[in-house]
């Protein structure tokens, strides 16, 4: 068999795999559109449109004894959106993989063979680039979480560390009982109830009526604890007839 008649009998077979993908522009050169599969994408989204990858193919004039003239390209997406493969930049990696395919099948039809190794060679590139997506977006949350736990991480407990916490503490204590004894004695000072007070003067230095004074038992004849003496009773005049003037 001729190298002209392998090549149609190929192109044949192409066109039946590929045919809405294959685009014949000879009887010697065509163009494959190959969809490329994006991981942890939802295909199944609206407007969802997968990126592909364009293979222009020549055929030499002693194909398949003769490497093939191969030509790459990123077809525009229609919905706009950036192309997840970047050219020049993943050209260079596609195109070794075509080389050591082209190598490993001369002499064979190697179109098909071709169109696989280019799918799966730019899989991979996207694939490891979701991978590097993941964990930059991994690290970020990790961080993210550390510095929220840090809020619930007490101090290290140290010598120094306790002894600033037991001067501040017992600052605090003595505050509260300085505030505390100064509220008994305001408050004492207003109901004129201060210890020691027996004199005949009541809180804010009012005097004590006569009847005030008799009944606190701070006039004479009173005991120690307030009951009048019997015989003082007897010869003390009535007082309780008495008007005291207030």
């Amino acid at each position: 068999m001729s190298a002209s008649e392998e090549q149609e009998q190929e192109l044949e077979v192409l066109e039946s795999i590929y045919p809405d993908e294959l685009t014949k522009i000879s009887a010697t050169e065509f163009s494959i559109k190959i969809a490329l599969e994006e991981p942890d994408v939802d295909t199944e989204a609206e407007g969802y449109e997968a990126p592909a990858i364009v293979l222009r193919v020549t055929y030499s004039p002693d194909y398949p004894n003769q490497a093939p003239t191969l030509a790459l390209s990123l077809p525009s997406l229609e919905s706009g959106a950036p192309h997840s493969l970047s050219f020049p930049a993943d050209e260079p990696p596609l195109v070794a993989a075509l080389d050591t395919a082209v190598e490993e099948n001369m002499g064979m039809a190697m179109v098909f063979t071709l169109t696989t190794t280019l799918k799966e060679a730019a899989e991979e590139i996207l694939r490891s680039r979701a991978e590097e997506a993941e964990r930059v977006r991994a690290e970020a949350a990790r961080i993210e979480e550390e510095k929220e736990m840090e809020k619930f991480r007490g101090e290290l407990v140290t010598r120094e560390v306790f002894e600033r916490w037991r001067e501040s503490f017992m600052r605090e204590v003595r505050e509260k009982k300085e505030a505390a004894e100064r509220e008994r004695e305001e408050a004492e000072a207003k109901s004129g109830k201060k210890s020691g007070n027996v004199s005949g003067v009541g809180g804010a230095g009012k005097k004590l009526t006569g009847r005030e004074l008799f009944e606190r038992g701070l006039v004479g004849g009173a005991d120690d604890d307030g009951e009048v003496d019997e015989e003082e009773a007897t010869a003390a005049p009535d007082v309780s007839k008495l008007e005291i003037d207030a």
